[in-house]
C-alpha cells in the first residue's frame, strides 16, 4: 500500500502493529538469527514510514520535548529540516501552542484515555503566522506504567477550517435574514414538503404547533384557507404555480380580519438551472393599504377645501395646466371654473393681467429674473413664495393683491404642481394707510406729551413708553419688561408696593381704571416723586397708563397750605399781641408816671425799675409774635446784609466759645431795604437755633450772594421775580426729620424740652422774612445738619448810616387831641403827656375825635391817634381830620407794628408812628420829633 494513500488510521494501527512485533522480538533477540533478520526489516519499514509519510509524526516527553520528528512535521511549522524544530522548540507548549493550556489538557487526557482522537489544535508556525492541526497520539507507558513519552500524527487543517468557518457564517447569515425578515417566507421543494418556514410566517397567521409539526405543505395550506376572505381565488393561484414550475406571480390577499398580504413566489433555481422548488413571500400591506386609502379620502376632503376657501385659489399640474379653479377665484374674476380647467399656456393670468405671463403660481417651480422685476417684492419662506402687487385687470379695476404660493406633492415628496391663494387687500391697505396716518398722529402726540404715557399689553408687558415717563422716572423699557419688575423698581417698600397694587387690582376688579391713582414713585437715580397716574382700559385688554408728575403742584399746595395756616396762627398771633399791648402801654404808663415822682432814694423806685424791666421783656415777647404775624416794620432803611451778618455774628461768637464760625461772603453783595434791627433778630434767632443743633459744639457756617429769580421760580415762593440777596445758616449738628421740617415755623412749636423755650423764635424769623417780601426755606436730614436759607430783595439805594439817638426826656408845650378806643390805655396816656407839659384832649372815638377838632383845630397842635378802634378806625378818622384841616399832624399809635395797613395811613402823610407799650421818653421824643417839623 502506497504511503500517500494511506489513511491516517491505517497508517497509526501499521506503526502500532510494527512497534509491538519489534518489542516481541526484542524480547527474544538472542533465540536465533532469523528473528533479528525479521526485527531488521520491521524497523526499516517502520523508520520508512516515519520519514515518507505525508503527515507530520511525532514522539514528544511529557514535559513538551520533541524525541522524534519526521520532515512533513518540520515542513508543516515551517522549519528546514526536523532537527531545526527539535533544537529550536524545547517547550511545545509554551513556544508551539497558541494556547499553552491545550498541551496541559492534551496531556492529561492522554494520562487517563491513553488515546485521543481528532483534537483540533491552533499552533504557531516558525514565522509567527498560525495554523490549526488535526492531532491522533497515544501514550507509551514505561515498565512502571507511567507515561514514557507520547506519539502521534499531525494533519494541517487550516484550510478546511476556514471552508467550514465560512460556510457555518453564510448559513447563519441566511438563517438571520430569513427569520428576521419583515417579510414571510417559505420554501417548499419539489415533492410540497416545507424545507423553510420563518417566524414572520408564523406571526402573520398565528400557526399552531401541529401544524408546524408536518412539514407537508398541504397542512399548512389548509389551515391558511380558512383565514383568508376569498378562499377559491388563494387556492386557484397555488395550484397554478405548483403546476407551472418556472411561472413568477404577484398579487394581494385580503383576509377576514381585515389584513392585506402582498404575495410572492417564484422557483428556487440552482446555478446549473435545476429547479429545487418554489419560494413564497408574503408582506403586511395592511397600513400601507389604509394609508392610500386614507390618502384618496384626504385627496377628495382637500378638493372639497380648496373649493370653499374663502382666498381665491387654483393650481397647475407640472405641466401648468389648471388643476384647481375655486369659488371664490370664480367670484373675483368672473371666470368659472368649467371655462378653466385643463386650459394652459398662462390662460389663468388673462382675468387678473388681460394677457398671458407668468404670475406667483409658476415661480414655483420656474424663476423668472425678468418677470420678478415688475413686482414690488416676492418674499421666500421655505418652499412658499409671498407678494403683494397691483393688478390691473380684475373686472376691469385696478386691485392691491396679497398672494401665497407653494408646491404640491406627490406621496414621495416629488412636485407635482403648484397652487397660489390670492386675496384682495385692496380695502384693507387703504383701511392700514388710514390707520398708519392716525398712529402717526398718536405716535407724535405721544412723542411730544408734556405727560408720560406707557402702554402695557394684556398680560402685563410693557409694550411702549413715551420720550416724557423716560424723562419723568428715568427707566427705558429694558429696565421695566414687564408690570412686576415696574411695581418692584416704582416701590421698593414692600408695604407700600402691596396697598398701590391692591388699589390697581381693586379698580380692576369693579371697572373704575379710569379712577386717578396718586402715588410716590422712587425713579432710576433714587429720588422720589409724586405722580398721578390715570389707567384707561382698551378694548383689546391693553393699557394706557397716563403719568402726570404733580411733585411740585404738591409742593406748592402744601406750601400754600401751610402759608394759609401760618397766615391764620400769625392773625391770631397779632390780635392777642395787639391786645396784650394796651395791656402793657397802661402798665408801662403807670409805671413812667411813679418812676417820675419817686427819686432814686426811694425805697420803691428799685421795684418800679424792675417791674419796668418785666413790662420791656413782655413787650419783647409780644414783639416776636408781631414779627411773626409779619405785623410791620418800624424803621425801614437800605443796609448791607454783609456788614449785618459780620456784626451779629462776632457778637454771637463772643458769648458761644464751642462754635467755630465761618465765612463765604460775597464781596459786592447788594443792599437790602429794610428794618435792620428785625433782620438781626432773623439772624440772632437763626444762630440760636443752630447753637442749640449742636450741644457738644460744631461749625457754623454764613454765607450771602447775590441771586436773580426768574418768574417761575419767584412762583415758587410766591414773590416777586428780580434781584434777590440770600444768606445762609449751615450747622453741622443733629438735623431734622421731614414731620419736624414741616411744623419748624408754627409759633410755639419746639423740640425742646418744657421750659426750655417758646416755640417763638422761628415763628418771628418766618414773619419778619415774609413781611420783608422775601422767603425762606429749610433743607435738613437727620444726622446731617440744617441749613436754613432766607432771600431779601435786593434794593437800588445806598447802604444808610445809623444815626444813635438818645434815651432822656424831653419836656415840651403845647395841645394834643389823644384818641383811643382802650379806656386804660386812655387814662394813663393822658397822663404821661401832660406830665410832659402838654395840655391833651382825650376821647375814645372816632368820631368824638373828628367833632372836637372840627370845635378846637385851631388849638390843638398834635394829634396822637390810635389805629385799630370799632366804628370808626384809626385809619378813616385820619381820612376825615384830614378833610377838616389838610395839615393837621397826627402820630399813629397802635399795639400792631407798622404794618401795611399802617404805612398806606403813614404814606398819606400822617407824621409819625409809635408802638404800644411806650415810655414816656419814647412818646416825648416822638411829640417833639413832630412838632418841630
Amino acid at each position: 500500500m502506497n504511503d500517500t494513500t494511506r489513511t491516517r488510521q491505517e497508517l497509526i494501527e501499521e506503526i502500532t502493529a510494527l512497534k509491538k512485533r519489534i518489542a516481541d522480538l526484542e524480547l527474544s533477540e538472542a533465540e536465533d538469527r532469523h528473528t533479528r533478520k525479521v526485527l531488521q526489516g520491521s524497523m526499516e519499514g517502520y523508520r520508512d514510514i516515519f520519514e515518507n509519510a505525508m503527515m507530520g509524526i511525532f514522539q514528544s516527553t511529557p514535559d513538551g520535548k520533541y524525541l522524534r520528528a519526521n520532515e512533513a512535521l518540520a515542513k508543516m511549522y515551517g522549519y528546514s529540516s526536523p532537527d531545526e524544530l527539535m533544537s529550536t522548540i524545547t517547550d511545545i507548549a509554551g513556544q508551539l501552542y497558541v494556547d499553552p493550556e491545550d498541551r496541559r489538557r492534551c496531556t492529561e487526557y492522554l494520562a487517563k484515555r491513553d488515546m485521543i482522537h481528532d483534537r483540533e489544535i491552533e499552533v504557531y508556525r516558525r514565522d509567527g503566522s498560525r495554523i490549526w492541526i488535526s492531532m491522533n497520539a497515544r501514550v507509551v507507558r514505561g515498565p512502571d506504567g507511567s507515561p514514557a513519552y507520547f506519539e502521534g500524527i499531525v494533519e494541517d487543517i487550516t484550510d478546511r477550517r476556514r471552508a467550514d468557518d465560512a460556510l457555518r457564517w453564510k448559513t447563519a447569515l441566511l438563517e438571520a435574514l430569513v427569520n428576521t425578515s419583515s417579510d414571510g417566507i417559505l420554501v417548499v421543494d419539489d415533492d410540497q414538503r416545507r424545507l423553510v418556514t420563518n417566524q414572520r410566517v408564523i406571526d402573520l397567521w398565528d400557526v399552531p404547533i401541529n401544524v408546524l409539526d408536518d412539514d407537508d405543505d398541504a397542512a399548512l395550506l389548509n389551515y391558511v384557507v380558512g383565514l383568508v376572505g376569498d378562499p377559491h381565488k388563494f387556492l386557484e393561484k397555488v395550484i397554478y404555480l405548483y403546476e407551472h414550475p418556472d411561472e413568477r406571480s404577484w398579487d394581494e390577499i385580503e383576509f377576514r380580519n381585515g389584513m392585506v398580504l402582498d404575495r410572492y413566489s417564484a422557483p428556487v433555481l440552482g446555478e446549473d438551472g435545476h429547479h429545487y422548488g418554489r419560494i413564497w413571500t408574503f408582506r403586511d400591506i395592511t397600513k400601507r393599504k389604509r394609508a392610500e386609502e386614507q390618502l384618496r379620502e384626504s385627496q377628495r376632503r382637500l378638493a372639497d377645501i380648496i373649493e370653499f376657501l374663502p382666498d381665491a385659489t387654483l393650481a397647475i399640474d407640472r405641466a401648468g395646466k389648471v388643476i384647481a379653479w375655486n369659488r371664490a377665484i370664480e367670484t373675483m374674476t368672473g371666470v368659472s371654473k368649467e371655462d378653466m380647467l385643463g386650459k394652459g399656456d398662462y390662460e389663468y393670468a388673462l382675468p387678473f393681467y388681460g394677457t398671458r405671463r407668468p404670475i406667483l403660481i409658476n415661480f414655483v417651480t420656474i424663476w423668472d429674473d425678468e418677470m420678478e422685476k415688475q413686482y414690488s417684492f416676492i418674499k421666500k419662506d421655505g418652499d412658499t413664495l409671498y407678494t403683494e402687487t397691483d393688478v390691473p385687470f380684475v373686472r376691469g379695476q385696478k386691485r392691491n393683491l396679497w398672494g401665497k404660493a407653494g408646491p404640491l406633492y406627490d406621496t414621495n415628496g416629488k412636485v407635482v404642481g403648484a397652487i397660489e391663494s390670492i386675496r384682495d387687500i385692496t380695502e384693507r391697505k387703504e383701511a392700514v394707510r388710514e390707520l398708519f396716518a392716525e398712529k402717526e398722529k398718536m405716535r407724535s402726540l405721544s412723542e411730544n406729551a408734556p405727560i408720560g404715557m406707557a402702554l402695557i399689553d394684556s398680560t402685563g408687558n410693557f409694550v411702549y413708553i413715551n420720550p416724557r415717563f423716560r424723562t419723568m422716572f428715568g427707566y427705558d423699557l429694558a429696565d421695566i419688561p414687564n408690570g412686576r419688575t415696574w411695581f418692584r423698581k416704582a416701590y421698593p417698600d414692600r408695604a407700600y408696593r402691596h396697598r398701590v397694587i391692591q388699589a390697581w387690582l381693586d379698580d380692576l376688579r369693579t371697572g373704575n381704571l379710569r379712577n386717578q391713582g396718586i402715588y410716590n414713585v422712587v425713579c432710576k437715580d433714587g429720588s422720589t416723586k409724586v405722580i398721578s397716574f390715570i389707567p384707561v382700559q382698551l378694548g383689546n385688554g391693553d393699557v394706557i397708563m397716563v403719568c402726570e408728575d404733580i411733585t411740585e403742584r404738591k409742593r406748592l399746595e402744601a406750601q400754600l397750605i401751610n402759608a394759609q395756616k401760618m397766615e391764620a396762627i400769625g392773625t391770631l398771633s397779632g390780635g392777642i399781641a395787639h391786645d396784650f399791648n394796651n395791656i402793657l402801654m397802661g402798665v408801662q404808663g403807670y409805671i413812667s408816671l411813679m418812676t417820675m415822682d419817686t427819686g432814686v432814694g426811694h425805697p420803691h423806685h428799685e421795684w418800679l425799675r424792675n417791674i419796668e424791666e418785666l413790662v420791656r421783656n413782655a413787650a419783647d415777647l409780644t414783639g416776636q409774635l408781631l414779627g411773626f404775624a409779619r405785623g410791620g416794620k418800624y424803621d425801614v432803611k437800605p443796609f448791607s446784609m454783609n456788614e449785618l451778618v459780620e456784626k451779629t455774628s462776632t457778637m454771637f461768637g463772643r458769648t458761644k466759645k464751642e462754635i467755630v464760625i465761618r465765612h463765604a461772603n460775597q464781596n459786592d453783595v447788594w443792599p437790602v431795604e429794610g428794618d435792620q434791627g428785625q433782620i438781626e433778630q432773623v439772624l440772632l434767632n437763626l444762630y440760636l437755633n443752630a447753637w442749640q443743633a449742636m450741644p457738644a459744639g460744631g461749625v457754623l457756617s454764613l454765607g450771602t450772594r447775590n441771586t436773580v429769580l426768574t418768574a417761575a421760580q419767584a412762583d415758587i415762593h410766591s414773590v416777586a421775580p428780580g434781584r434777590y440777596v440770600c444768606t445762609s445758616i449751615t450747622d453741622s449738628g443733629v438735623g431734622m426729620d421731614e414731620k419736624t421740617k414741616e411744623r419748624i415755623f408754627e409759633p410755639f412749636f419746639t423740640t425742646k424740652e418744657l421750659g426750655r423755650g417758646t416755640g417763638l423764635g422761628l415763628a418771628m424769623v418766618y414773619g419778619i422774612v415774609k413781611n420783608h417780601n422775601g422767603y425762606i426755606d429749610v433743607e435738613s436730614e437727620p444726622g446731617n445738619g440744617s441749613t436754613f436759607r432766607f432771600c431779601l430783595p435786593a434794593s437800588g439805594k445806598d447802604v444808610a448810616r445809623v444815626r444813635l439817638e438818645t434815651a432822656e426826656t424831653v419836656r415840651g408845650a403845647g395841645t394834643i387831641l389823644l384818641v383811643d378806643d382802650e379806656r386804660a390805655v386812655l387814662t394813663v396816656s393822658k397822663a404821661m403827656i401832660e406830665s410832659l407839659g402838654y395840655t391833651v384832649y382825650a376821647v375814645g372815638k372816632g368820631e368824638e375825635a373828628i367833632s372836637l377838632y372840627e370845635r378846637k383845630k385851631a388849638s390843638i397842635d398834635l394829634i396822637v391817634l390810635d389805629m385799630i378802634m370799632p366804628g370808626l378806625s384809626g385809619g378813616e378818622t385820619f381820612d376825615r381830620i384830614r378833610e377838616v384841616d389838610p395839615e393837621a399832624r397826627v402820630i399813629l399809635s397802635s399795639g400792631y407794628s407798622l404794618n401795611e395797613q399802617a404805612r398806606r395811613i403813614m404814606e398819606k402823610g400822617c407824621r409819625g408812628f409809635v408802638q404800644k407799650p411806650f415810655t414816656i421818653a419814647d412818646i416825648s421824643r416822638k411829640l417833639r420829633e413832630v412838632l418841630q417839623t
